[in-house]
């Protein structure tokens, strides 16, 4: 019996390798991305791409606003997103967006009968985001087995998480060993409406540190 997963795809480096990762354990794949008001909206564009490059992977993209309750740099415009590395948790964290994320996916996986759901969260390269960590994954999962129809009648739903403790490098090395092509994907927390990045927001210096420490040319677009 084919086992069916849903896969958590922000159109970033990340999570096509994740997609990657789970399509080559013959998965039955669910890509699952979130319009929820973010400045970057060409990485939901590079979401669908990437999930229709597969041409048996289902996509869907479920709309909310977290910028109604702003909080991030991420959905809240008057809040600039930084080019100099911060210390403690940055404001490029958006407050609870893997949580409800998260839920969302639970919801559409007790509806597949899904048994398993991938995110691609890093407890090495993290960002200093508190929902990319061990523990959150460890509550969460507990949370599955009380919250959900499936955890009451014993046949749970796990979380998948392959990149918690792989470096950028790792994960782009294991993206290649796995044909992803990252000139599809979109990282930066400010890209344009084409999908070029800016160079030097947080997430454009990890990605680039991973390419160089992975010796492997970045096909990153820039503006």
């Amino acid at each position: 019996m084919t086992t069916k997963a849903v896969i958590l795809t922000s159109g970033g480096l990340d999570s096509a390798t994740l997609l990657a990762m789970a399509h080559s354990q013959s998965r039955e794949c669910y890509s699952l991305s979130f319009d929820y008001g973010q400045r970057h909206r060409a990485e939901l564009n590079a979401a669908k791409a990437i999930a229709a490059s597969y041409g048996d992977v289902v996509h869907r993209v479920i709309s909310l606003d977290l910028s109604a309750i702003g909080g991030s740099a991420l959905t809240d415009m008057d809040i600039d997103v930084p080019t100099t590395p911060q210390e403690g948790i940055p404001v490029t964290y958006v407050p609870a967006r893997n949580t409800v994320f998260l839920s969302l996916a639970l919801g559409w996986a007790e509806v597949l009968e899904a048994t398993e759901i991938y995110i691609g969260v890093n407890a090495v390269d993290y960002s200093g985001y508190p929902d990319c960590r061990p523990e959150f994954i460890a509550a969460y999962q507990n949370l599955i087995g009380v919250a959900t129809k499936a955890g009451v009648e014993g046949a749970s739903i796990e979380l998948k998480t392959p990149l918690i403790h792989l470096s950028k490098s790792d994960i782009i090395r294991r993206g290649i060993a796995h044909g992803v092509d990252y000139a599809m994907t979109v990282s930066c927390y400010q890209a344009d409406e084409q999908g070029r990045a800016c160079g030097v927001c947080d997430s454009c210096r990890i990605r680039a540190a991973g390419f160089s420490d992975a010796g492997v040319v970045d096909p990153t677009r820039y503006r």
